[in-house]
């Protein structure tokens, strides 16, 4: 079985579907965090064309995730969940304090990051391990309702702080709430998946193509839906 090179923290408890919701939320609360923030950047760094460069940083982004989700979670199969998740969670975050630092270096690893911008896949396989199939469904309904209520929570708040303290401020918030995240997964989040449930790459699991194909018409409507969800934290 391949092992990876670094070791992470066991976690401070038996895993549960607790440790899946706050990862879920922290994560996406510091995005939304920075919803209004990325406007006015956008606007500042692209004054003639700030949504065409909107549309094409998520374009990016959601294309690399696209083509990246089936190998992320095939990894977790062999590495585990706790590790992927450390990875996504990362990179995810990455693009935060770069607001700091310079908006082009933002916007590039903006998009960069849907490389392992796949967080919620890793985190409903996590919940999957710890669940029994009668609670499988209320569970991942549970991560659904917690990733939007963090995605309309933020965006006000993020608005709230950028009003009465400036861009940096929220940037700040932003990236505390990243690093907390990081933490809270490296030092708190126990590993799901057994040793036995552990299995090697099927390089068929991996092509997203192939994965596409399988789908039927109901789960591409709900895909269809679900989308525009996750880029309105942008718009």
């Amino acid at each position: 079985m391949p092992r990876i090179g670094w070791k992470v923290s066991s976690g401070v408890r038996a895993a549960s579907v607790n440790h899946a919701l706050i990862v879920i939320f922290l994560e996406y609360f510091g995005w939304g965090l920075l919803t209004m923030p990325m406007i006015a950047t956008l606007k500042e760094t692209f004054p003639d064309n700030p949504f065409l460069m909107n549309g094409l940083v998520m374009g990016i982004k959601g294309i690399i995730s696209f083509l990246s989700a089936p190998l992320i979670g095939a990894l977790s199969d062999v590495w585990g969940r706790k590790v992927l998740l450390l990875v996504t969670v990362t990179f995810t975050c990455l693009p935060n304090p770069l607001m700091f630092i310079h908006n082009w270096w933002f916007f590039v690893i903006a998009s960069l990051s849907g490389v392992f911008g796949v967080t919620v896949s890793v985190v409903l396989a996590f919940v999957a391990d710890v669940t029994t199939p009668e609670e499988r469904l209320r569970s991942h309904g549970m991560v659904s309702a917690t990733f939007a209520t963090s995605l309309v929570i933020s965006p006000a708040l993020g608005n709230l702080l950028m009003n009465l303290f400036g861009i940096n401020a929220v940037v700040l918030f932003a990236t505390i709430i990243s690093v907390m995240d990081v933490l809270f997964v490296w030092l708190a989040v126990p590993e799901s998946l057994s040793t036995k449930g552990r299995t090697s790459i099927s390089w068929k699991q991996v092509n997203s193509f192939r994965i596409m194909r399988r789908l039927d018409s109901d789960i591409l409507i709900l895909c269809l839906i679900v989308e525009p969800s996750d880029r309105s934290s942008w718009a």
